[in-house]
Parts: structure tokens; sequence; C-alpha cells
């Protein structure tokens, strides 16, 4: 092989490989990328992988041909991507990072492949006789360690992506700069040692390796444990995110059943007021007797009207066969009447199979509560909250159906709708690092939980601007079930 024809040999295969970086690129990225509404989802998500595929592979070309230096390309890549974020449909500073992951680990697949060139140039290139062999040597070399870098790039990926997992993560400045550290440091580390691998000082050539062989072993280490670093980062802060998410459900959670107790305390207080009350009515009705001998009959109606309207007060609006749900609704009720929300319950407690009134209270106290915000937030039209509650057997069938405004936004992650009340999303930005962790978040992924506890989902339907959420609960049937969970779904849905 000619000299000319081992240049344009490296020239194809480091073309090559740049679109091979770019495909990975683009396959590192799809699984955060969100799809246009307005196109097809497999149409809009080819774009922008094409798209992420063209600007690293159109600026990596373009910079080999005007001799920029590697820390160029990937400033420019870099740039591009995060300015073109709306249109990918990813957090910028989530995309920054992803960006910074994936040039860390090309850079740090690179310098320990530096050393194992080292080592098989040398024994390929030892029999070498000619100026031909050589040449061809050296792309048989070329061709292997490409191949291998390849091979290992492609594994140290994967692994950082399996670290990511699914869900994209919107970060503070401060969780950006935390986990940027390890990757900065991997890019520019490798960026000074390509620089002294091999230096030309007044047209004397000096290889590391040579002058260091201690190197050869060094920079490898060097290398992976800054990839091993890297993946104990992640890993730390994803568990760290799930700590903080169960943190907060379970402090919603334990909010909500402090205000359910602290409810029934304030029921049972009426109740025995109530039983006091009856034991007053010998003394009532010695003084309704004594106004019937007077002759009083107008004061009888007045007094006998008073009697009625102070045990009113002590009787809850509804009654469903239970205190929990009794008060809770009864609560959502005249809250709803206050607000002008026209509200109506067919709800009945289900009968025996094992359901606790304490999670069908977390369920109807999140929900009802949410349908009553989704009201008040309503500027025009009806507003009304409709909730039923059936049981079948050993199913039990929860649907609330309210009227809002029309304008939801999801997460796009579990699909769940997220607040857009200035408070929320502020607690959401301070508190709490997932955005599917608002407000109203919280409190419906608490709901899908208390539904999975019982072998049951949790459906989201919006049909112009009624919104329904219907929760479809099992329970363990005849005494002695096992309490296995069954997919035979709701009878009559």
């Amino acid at each position: 092989m000619s000299e000319n024809a081992f240049t344009l040999f490296h020239q194809i295969i480091s073309g090559a490989e740049t679109l091979m970086y770019g495909a990975w690129l683009a396959a590192f990225l799809r699984p955060f990328l969100e799809p246009d509404s307005r196109c097809r989802k497999g149409c809009s998500l080819r774009r922008k992988l094409f798209f992420v595929f063209l600007v690293y592979s159109a600026v990596f070309l373009t910079g080999s041909l005007l001799f920029f230096n590697g820390g160029s390309y990937m400033l420019v890549t870099m740039g591009i991507l995060t300015a073109c974020t709306s249109f990918l449909g990813i957090d910028r500073k989530f995309l920054l990072l992803l960006c910074a992951l994936f040039f860390c680990i090309r850079n740090l697949s690179v310098i320990v492949m530096r050393s194992a060139d080292y080592f098989s140039s040398s024994f390929l290139l030892a029999g070498a006789d000619t100026l031909e062999k050589v040449f061809l040597l050296a792309a048989l070399d070329c061709v292997l360690i490409d191949t291998l870098q390849l091979l290992l790039f492609s594994l140290m990926l994967c692994a950082i992506r399996r670290q990511l997992g699914g869900k994209g993560l919107a970060l503070h400045i401060r969780e950006l700069g935390r986990l940027l550290l390890l990757p900065a440091a991997g890019i520019l580390f490798v960026n000074i040692c390509i620089r002294f691998l091999i230096v030309n000082d007044d047209g004397h050539i000096f290889q590391l390796y040579e002058q260091v062989p201690m190197a050869l072993g060094l920079l490898p280490t060097v290398a992976a444990l800054l990839y091993g670093g890297t993946l104990a980062t992640l890993a730390s802060f994803r568990k760290i995110l799930a700590l903080q998410k169960e943190r907060d459900r379970y402090l919603v959670e334990q909010q909500q059943l402090s205000a359910i107790r602290e409810r029934m305390a304030q029921l049972e207080q009426t109740y025995d007021a109530v039983r006091r009350m009856k034991h007053e009515m010998r003394g009532h009705l010695a003084n309704i007797k004594g106004l019937a001998e007077s002759g009083s009959y107008q004061d009888i109606d007045h007094y006998i009207a008073r009697m009625e309207d102070g045990l009113s007060l002590f009787e809850p609006v509804v009654h469903t066969g239970n205190a929990i749900t009794d008060v809770i609704i009864s609560d959502k009720q005249k809250s709803a009447v206050f607000h002008g929300v026209e509200f109506r319950s067919e709800f009945r407690y289900p009968v025996s199979c094992g359901y606790d009134a304490y999670d069908i209270g977390i369920i109807l106290s999140n929900l009802l509560q949410n349908a009553l915000e989704a009201c008040m937030k309503q500027t025009d039209g009806k507003k009304y909250i409709f909730l039923s509650g059936r049981q079948k057997k050993r199913f039990f069938l929860i649907d609330i159906r309210n009227s809002f405004n029309g304008e939801v936004y999801f997460d796009r992650h579990t699909r769940l709708p997220i607040s857009t009340k200035e408070d929320d999303c502020a607690i959401s930005r301070k508190k709490m690092p997932d955005p599917a962790l608002s407000v109203h978040g919280i409190g419906l992924s608490n709901v899908r939980k208390e539904a999975e506890k019982y072998c049951g989902n949790m459906d989201i339907q919006i049909d112009g601007k009624e919104f329904r959420v219907t929760v479809l609960l099992q329970g363990k049937g005849r005494e002695g079930d096992s309490g296995q969970c069954a997919h035979e779904g709701f009878p009559g849905t």
C-alpha cells in the first residue's frame, strides 16, 4: 500500500467512525426525546434522531476539514443541540448532561485504546521490511483498534444508559454542576493526555509511552476510575431521587391520614354530643309537655324546630356506610356547595372483601380535592363533581367526573396530570427535582399506589371539558381467598 492510498484509507475510516458516533449519539438520546404530538409518533421521532445524527456528523466532518481541535467539535455540537431543546422535547440541562457523558465516554475509550494501539502497532510492524508493507500493516492496525474502540465505547455507553434509567431528569443548576464534575474532568484529562502522547520538538519526536512506560497502565487506570466514579455518581443520584420521591409521597400520605384521624376525632366528639342530647331528651319532653299544658302550641313548634336544627348539625351530609368515607365526602360536598359547585354522590362503601377504610379514604380525599380545585379554577360553564362507587362481587369501582377549564398538562414519564398553579409549581421547583412530583402528581401517584395495593389500576380520561378518573380495586373475595390478582376486569365497564 502506498502512502497516498494509506492517507485516503485513513480518511475513509475516520469519516465512517464519525458517522457511527453520530448514530450512537442519536441512539443514546432516543429514550429521552419527546415525540411531537402534531406528527405521527414514529415519524416525529425519526426526524429528531436524524437531526441529532446530522448535527454531530456535520460538525465533526466539517471540523476535521478545517483542522479544529476536538474540544471545539464537542462545544459546537453541544451548543447546537442545547439550543434546539424545544424541538427535541428534552430538558436543556439534562441534555447538556447527556452530551457531556457521551463525549466523556468517547474520550475515555480513546485513551484506553491508545495504550492498546502502542502494543498492537509494535507487534504488527515488527516484521515489516518494506514501506508498502508498513502502510498495509498500519492500515490493518487502524481497523483493529477502531473496531475495538467502538466495541469498548458501546459497552461503556450502554452501562451509562442503564444507570440513567428510562426517564429524563429535571435538574437544578447545583445538581447539574455536581453531575458534570467527573465527565468534565474525564474530557479535560483525555484532551491533555492526547497532546502529550506525541510531541514534536524541533523535528525530534517524543512518545510519552516510550519516555514514561508506566503511562501505558496509568492512563487506562485513571480512565477506568473516572468512568467508575461517573457510574457511581449517577447511581447515587438516582437513589437519592427515589428516596426523595418516597419521602414526599410518605409525607403527603401521612398528612392525609392525620387529617382523616383528626376529623374522625371531631366526629366522635359530635357523636358524644348527640348521645348527651339523647339523655337530655327527657328534659326536652318535659318542657314540651309543659308548653302543651299551657296551650302554647306555637312555642311548641318553635321549640321542636330548634331541636331539629341542633340535631342536624351533628349528622354528616352523606351516608355511605362507613364513618371515614362519610366524613371525607361530606366535607368535600360542603366545600363544593360553598364554591358554587354542584356535587352529586352515589357512593356506597364496599361490603367486606378486605378493604381498608383508610386506603379508600386516601383515594377519595386525593381525587375529590383535585376535582374541587379544577372546578374552582374554571371561569365559565357549569361546575360539577359527580362521584360514584359501586361493588360487584370482588371488584369495587370508584368513578369521579368533574368539569374543568379544558387545559391539562401531563408529565411525559408518569402520564399523570401536573398542577399549573404558581404555588404548586414553585413547590415543585424548590423541593422536588422530578416534575412528576408536583402537588397533583404526588396525590395521583398515591392513588395509583393504593390501587396497586388491591391489584387494581387507575385510568384517566378527558372528554372536552370533563375530566374523569376511574379507580378499579380488587378485594380478597370469599373468606380464605388467597388474594391473588385477577385480570378479568370490572364487569360492566
